[in-house]
């Protein structure tokens, strides 16, 4: 048995080592996963995205993307996104969007137009997505503060130019519980009860923020009138609330007190539906010395404290929970040329800490007892805009970006999770209180189901100048048969990186038509090697592997 194991070894290693010659390759970092101590559900919370612009949903980058997303895996992916009630004739523009849903006659009478959203949500179906749909904006109709409607912010300019009369209570709330009603009658009558009866409503975004001009109790009337309509066209329905920013406690305590002991504004009787809690967690990347420096502390925090405020109410014990915007900073549309810590997105940093924060909201969520179903990732792709200018987003003009990679990893991890051993990868708590800042974080998140097992690794660094390759021994023990098949699956410099192809181009920003597929094909998640049969030694598979500093790798083993 034991040259059998040597024999696997030595296969696994012809699958998965890195040839890297620098000399500052560190000591082995031992990473030991039992496929037989689960310890939850593999949910697939990364299955969540979201933006700004909802119109970008039917153009020809959005498409491809959507396409693409809805491929990830085999379960459906939810997208999320603003400016669905918005006002307007659907031309997109950065932070904005507009379906001009409802409008007035002279009279005043509700006049309901359903193509632009109705296009947007016929996009989705028709790929098996589901709509996490936002109840929001104001329409200009029925805004009470309507003038300035339409702004035109841009990267560089103060935020609060966003804030005009989309963000403004209604001026009749019937007509705006009527609007909601009408709208998910019309969706029930288009895509089905059953199909309707799958997806999320929600209320608003940030309301404790730029993006509600009320009061809190305001708010609390706001939803109401719209979790009625909801409920009164398919009572089935989910809807939940309410997407405070990371730092909206204060709020989302107010909000949860109000749906579980307050008088509602619609029926008179205490409570208000809730059928699912919503909040954000951002990180705070900065430039230090010249060089980005994350803030997954900031992000992992922002989920820790509202865990915490959840599971005190056992009124909430397995009430769904979703980050509705989970991700490094606050700002997708902002490049990196008016916020140069946003430089972080293009490459591998971005990916590295995707998997090192997706694998702690796990850990942190099963702390808490919080059934967390999804992390909403708040990028797409915005369409027109230069190449690798630095948005957070998934693709660059139809070209994918390394992250999306990291997002095809998580895609074939499936069942449960399962116990890792890994001296390399920092305490949670650790992380939380002060991030990643000295030596790197060597981890692992690992799944298994019946027929297969999964190992994400990463080499994660909250500096991207802290440039070192660590040796990985990993051991997947208990397997249930004799004989393995091995894949791995790589994200680095040199593996399923446009980026870094775009840059020995040239970084040019007309590229011809026999580079853009080139960029392409580098875009796909690649392979590491090339998949083995292999031997296991007394139920174990032993394999090493070199990863790059901010890189990510998947080894999948099937049976």
């Amino acid at each position: 048995m034991k040259n059998l194991y040597r024999k696997g070894l030595l296969l696994a290693l012809a699958v998965c080592l890195y040839s890297y010659t620098d000399a500052q390759i560190q000591p082995d970092v031992n990473v030991n996963v039992d496929i037989s101590k689960t310890i939850g559900d593999m949910k697939p919370i990364w299955a969540w995205f979201g933006h700004d612009e909802p119109n970008y949903t039917y153009m020809k980058d959005g498409r491809k993307l959507l396409t693409e997303l809805s491929q990830l895996g085999p379960v459906p992916v939810y997208m999320r996104v603003h400016n669905l009630m918005t006002s307007g004739d659907g031309t997109p523009a950065l932070k904005w969007g507009s379906t001009n849903i409802y409008t007035e006659d002279a009279n005043g009478n509700p006049i309901y137009n359903y193509r632009i959203v109705d296009s947007i949500f016929d996009t989705y179906i028709k790929r098996g997505m589901k709509p996490l749909a936002q109840l929001g904006f104001m329409p200009e109709a029925l805004s009470t503060r309507p003038q300035p409607y339409q702004h035109h912010w841009k990267p560089g300019i103060e935020y609060k130019a966003i804030e005009t009369g989309w963000a403004y209570p209604p001026k009749d709330y019937k007509k705006w519980g009527d609007l909601v009603y009408n709208w998910v009658k019309h969706c029930v009558n288009r895509y089905g009860a059953k199909e309707v009866a799958s997806w999320y409503w929600e209320v608003w975004n940030e309301p404790d923020g730029a993006y509600w001009k009320g009061t809190p109790t305001e708010f609390y009337k706001l939803y109401d009138y719209a979790a009625d309509g909801v409920k009164r066209a398919l009572p089935s329905a989910r809807i939940g609330g309410c997407n405070v920013t990371g730092g909206g406690m204060k709020f989302l305590t107010g909000f949860l007190n109000h749906c579980l002991k307050d008088t509602n504004f619609v029926t008179g009787k205490i409570g208000s539906p809730l059928d699912a809690v919503l909040f954000h967690a951002k990180g705070s990347p900065r430039i230090s010395n010249g060089q980005v420096r994350m803030g997954i502390s900031n992000q992992l925090r922002n989920m820790n404290n509202m865990f915490k405020l959840i599971s005190s109410y056992p009124q909430l014990n397995s009430i769904p929970v979703i980050i509705g915007e989970s991700d490094p900073e606050g700002c997708a549309a902002c490049g990196m040329n008016t916020n140069p810590e946003n430089a972080y997105r293009n490459g591998t940093l971005y990916s590295s800490y995707t998997a090192a924060s997706f694998a702690r909201a796990y850990l942190l969520a099963d702390q808490y007892h919080i059934n967390l179903i999804g992390a909403v990732s708040w990028s797409f792709e915005f369409e027109d805009q230069p190449w690798f200018a630095g948005f957070r987003d998934l693709a660059t003009n139809g070209v994918d970006k390394p992250v999306l990679n990291v997002f095809r990893m998580f895609g074939m991890m499936k069942g449960k999770r399962v116990e890792v051993q890994d001296a390399a990868m920092y305490d949670t708590k650790l992380v939380v209180d002060s991030g990643i800042r000295k030596q790197a974080d060597v981890g692992a998140l690992a799944s298994t189901d019946s027929k297969t097992a999964a190992v994400m690794l990463w080499n994660y660094h909250d500096e991207d100048n802290n440039r070192v390759p660590h040796n990985v021994v990993l051991h997947v023990n208990n397997i249930p048969v004799k004989t393995v098949n091995v894949t791995c699956y790589l994200v680095d410099w040199d593996h399923s990186n446009s980026y870094e192809v775009w840059k020995k181009m040239g970084s040019p920003q007309n590229p011809a038509a026999e580079q853009i597929t080139e960029l392409e094909k580098a875009g796909m998640l690649k392979m590491n090697g090339k998949p083995v049969k292999m031997n296991t030694a007394k139920g174990t598979v032993g394999l090493k592997t070199t990863l790059q500093a901010q890189a990510v790798e998947l080894v999948k083993i099937d049976w």
